[in-house]
């Protein structure tokens, strides 16, 4: 049995202190634990024996929030951040107006993040969301 277990609630604020510790500060809006929006849709899980963690989260930039793209991140028990590639999960983010469309290339960019961080956490058979 695997020691990965889902953490649905808030996003970890280790994530963000590692990100602007190897990128510098104010380099990830995305991963802010202060942020008062919680970008979503999103996933974690947390090895309960090692202490080592795994995200996918949307990513953007402070000068354009609607063009989006899922990343998907690993921290090693001992320190540091992995940005792992997922391949092409990039979609734009629909405002309140806009078609199911744009929401459902959204989900599907976000199904193949998470596939991705299944596949690495748990093997190529449990890849599929």
């Amino acid at each position: 049995m695997s020691a990965w277990r889902r953490y649905d609630s808030h996003l970890m604020p280790v994530f963000h202190e590692r990100f602007e510790a190897r990128w510098g500060q104010g380099t990830a809006p995305f991963l802010d634990p202060e942020a008062h929006e919680a970008p979503l849709p999103r996933a974690q899980w947390i090895n309960i024996d090692t202490g080592a963690a795994l995200a996918v989260v949307p990513i953007w930039t402070v000068d354009d929030s609607q063009h989006r793209s899922f990343g998907v991140f690993y921290l090693p028990p001992a320190g540091d951040i992995w940005v792992l590639r997922p391949g092409y999960t990039s979609y734009l983010e629909p405002t309140a107006d806009e078609t199911e469309q744009l929401q459902a290339l959204r989900n599907d960019a976000f199904k193949k993040a998470v596939a991705h961080a299944k596949e690495f956490l748990f093997g190529p058979e449990a890849a599929s969301y």
